[in-house]
Formats: structure tokens, C-alpha cells, sequence
């Protein structure tokens, strides 16, 4: 009973410092709102960024190594030792699909250069050649929206059989079904057999084959010199079968390669084997310190809040020090004071609060506009954790100022 009273003397002595004097309490409260802003906002904006961008790589699959020349790290202290070193090829490819037991597939895949597609005499650039082994739809769950994907015998043949990426088929043929058309590319004609789904709006898109003028490796091994693995090097990609440790696939294929590339026991790997793990560890770093800058200048304007709060409660308590000393009078204990000073920081705090969740919400739904792509949400966990810090904001900025008005003589304090 006695709680609920407090709290409604706070409510009310809360709005008349709110209506009273609006410019003085709105430019004490903008401080907190700032800074739940920059708390909440970049955490909301950070958190939105991590699970678009871990999204789009899982794609790449946990559970498959990737084999190149170069490592995913931080590799400029060591850039001209990679430099040198061969890039994967189609024997390494074979090697490893032939004697690997821990993969369940082996895939090589390489892009020469770009190419100019046509059909009818209308013409396509900037399209990118996508030479691959037959694996590929397997490894990374490629998605045919129209047509099939190569057969075995068309793969083992080398026939002349294309994939065409969503954007290639929808500049090359328009309305037009593209299965079954014949197209040229390189002075040589190419029936399409497929075109593949469109690679959606994330934001970072590891799989991106909207551009992807797709054929074979033994096709493509007919009027390219693949061997040349200094000009034409690609990747290959390990799948880890069901139950086989990613590190125990690592070791199997570093000794394979070893082998195949005829490596001395002294000398160290001229490949590298990456994992999405690698990326993963790198991209918590660069979120960790986006989320410490956030907190960092949240903090500060927080802190200047919560002066300029405190401030408003000094003015309060001096305002109503005749008032305090009546209520002791009449037999008011000191942790009643205590409590109605410190609530009604509380609530001019979490005002502050809330206008600054409101702030979050409204520069979210703008971006979200204009960046389909990227899409910032503020959760629910978030919001309730812009409330508790202005809460416990409120508590800090309020403890003195009620601690000074608790403490007064009441004589001393009707006089004043």
C-alpha cells in the first residue's frame, strides 16, 4: 500500500518536471536517449550484420575444407612466399577423389576469365566462365531453377552442354524458355540444358552465380589450357563424410597433396587448407570491436545523462524542501523519501529510454528501405536491455540527490 503510494507521488512529480520546465528535463534526458540509442542501435545493427553474414556463409558448409593457393587469414607478412606457390588443379582434384576415404566429395572449379554469350544475334558480356567437375551441385546444393543439371555421360563425354546463371538467362533470352536453345560462346555453339536459381539479397553472397556461364571441366579442357595451373589454378572443395572430424580430413588430405606434389618431409605446405571456421573466428574479432565502439560511445552519453539527470533531481530536491520537511514531520520515514526520489529518476530515466528504443526503430525501419539486403531488427532482448539500463541509470543518478532530501532535519527543512 505504502509502495504504491510512492509510486504514484513519483509518477506525478515525474510529469511535473516533464511539463514544468520542457526544455531543461528534454535536454538533461537527451543524453540517456543517445545513449541507449548508440548501445541498442549498434548492437541491433552489428547483431543483424553477424547473422546476415554467418548466413550467407554457411552456405559454404562447415564440414568441407577448401584447398588453395592462398589462406582465408591475415596472410601480408607472408604474401610472397603464397605467391609462389602452384595453384590447385585437376591432378591434385584426382588425387584426392582417388585415394581420400575420409571425403565424401571432391570437387575442382576454376574461372578463367569472362566471356560474351549469344543467341540470335543478340549478345551478352561480362558473363564469367565457370569451369567444374561434376560434384559441384552435390557440394553446395546448387538449385536448377529451370531445366536439369548435367548428366554423367554429358560430364564424362565432355559434351557441349551449358548452366546458365539467373541474370545471364534473363539478359540472353527474357521471356523466352531457355532450355533447349542453342547459344555460342567462343565460336562454339552450346545447347542449354539448365539455368540456375537466383542467388537472393544477402549481403555478402559466397555462391553467387547470377553472372555464371557454366560447363564442364572436360569440356572446357578442349579449347583451354587447363594444365597450366599458374594461369588457369582454381579451388577444390572437400566434404567430410558423415562422422569424419574436420581435423582428421585435414590431416588425410595434407598428406595426400603432400604426396601427390612430391613435398620432402623438411618442407613446409605450398597450399592451403581453409574452413569456414577460419572466417568465422576473423569476422567475431571485427564484430566484437564494432560492438566495443558502440558501447564505448554509448557509455559516454550515458554518463553525461545521468549528470544531467542527477542535476534535475538536485533542482527537484531543493525545489521541494519544504514539502520534504512537512512529510517527516508528519512521521514520513527516511527510506519513503529515499524510494520517491529515487522512483521518480527511475522513471524520467526510462523516458529517456524509451525515446531513444523509439529513435532505434525509426532509423531501422529507414535503412531497411533503402537496403533491402540488409535488414537491421531490434529484438526483443535488446529492448528490454535499453530499459534496464536506463533503470539502473535512473537508480545511480538519483541515489545522492534522494539520499540528500532523506537525510534532511525536518525543522531545518520547513525554515528553508
Amino acid at each position: 500500500m505504502v509502495l504504491s503510494k510512492v509510486i504514484a507521488e513519483s509518477f506525478r512529480q515525474a510529469r511535473a518536471q516533464l511539463t514544468g520546465n520542457k526544455l531543461r528535463t528534454f535536454l538533461s534526458l537527451l543524453g540517456i536517449s543517445i545513449g541507449i540509442f548508440c548501445i541498442i542501435g549498434v548492437l541491433s545493427a552489428v547483431q543483424s550484420l553477424q547473422d546476415n553474414v554467418s548466413g550467407s556463409l554457411a552456405k559454404l558448409g562447415d564440414d568441407v575444407v577448401y584447398i588453395d593457393k592462398w589462406p582465408w587469414k591475415d596472410n601480408s607478412d607472408d604474401w610472397w612466399e603464397y605467391f609462389q606457390r602452384p595453384y590447385p588443379d585437376h591432378d591434385d582434384y584426382e588425387a584426392l577423389r582417388d585415394n581420400l576415404a575420409t571425403g565424401k566429395l571432391v570437387n575442382y572449379w576454376t574461372v578463367p576469365d569472362t566471356r560474351v554469350i549469344k543467341y540470335q544475334g543478340k549478345a551478352v558480356e561480362g558473363g564469367y566462365l565457370f569451369v567444374t567437375t561434376y560434384e559441384l551441385d552435390r557440394l553446395f546444393n546448387i538449385e536448377v531453377d529451370r531445366g536439369r543439371y548435367w548428366s554423367a555421360t554429358e560430364y564424362r563425354n565432355g559434351t557441349d552442354r551449358i548452366l546458365l546463371g539467373y541474370s545471364i538467362a534473363e539478359q540472353l533470352f527474357g521471356p523466352i524458355d531457355p532450355i533447349g536453345r542453342e547459344v555460342k560462346m567462343g565460336g562454339r555453339k552450346y545447347q542449354v540444358i539448365g539455368t540456375l536459381a537466383p542467388a537472393g539479397d544477402d549481403l555478402i553472397n559466397p555462391l553467387d552465380f547470377d553472372d555464371a556461364i557454366m560447363v564442364t571441366y572436360n569440356n572446357a579442357a578442349r579449347f583451354i589450357n587447363l594444365k597450366n595451373r599458374n594461369q588457369y589454378g582454381g579451388t577444390i572443395g572437400v566434404k567430410a563424410k558423415e562422422g569424419v572430424e574436420i581435423q582428421r580430413l585435414e590431416d588425410d588430405i595434407q598428406g595426400i597433396l603432400r604426396s601427390a606434389r612430391q613435398l620432402r618431409p623438411r618442407e613446409t605446405d605450398n597450399f592451403a587448407l581453409n574452413k569456414l571456421s577460419m572466417t568465422a573466428d576473423a569476422l567475431g574479432s571485427f564484430f566484437g570491436v564494432l560492438n566495443l565502439i558502440g558501447l564505448v560511445i554509448g557509455g559516454f552519453s550515458i554518463i553525461v545523462g545521468a549528470i544531467s539527470v542527477a542535476n534535475i533531481m538536485f533542482v527537484s530536491v531543493k525545489e521541494r524542501t519544504s514539502l520534504i520537511g512537512v512529510k517527516k514531520a508528519l512521521g514520513a520515514r527516511q527510506y519513503i523519501i529515499l524510494l520517491e526520489f529515487l522512483t521518480e529518476s527511475v522513471i524520467l530515466c526510462i523516458i529517456g529510454g524509451m525515446i531513444g528504443l523509439a529513435m532505434v526503430v525509426g532509423i531501422t525501419s529507414i535503412i531497411n528501405m533503402f537496403l533491402p539486403a540488409f535488414q537491421i531488427s531490434l529484438s526483443l532482448f535488446y529492448a528490454i536491455t535499453g530499459v534496464v539500463i536506463s533503470a539502473i541509470v535512473g537508480v545511480l543518478a538519483g541515489l545522492i540527490p534522494a539520499l540528500l532530501a532523506a537525510r534532511m532535519d525536518p525543522v531545518e527543512a520547513m525554515r528553508s
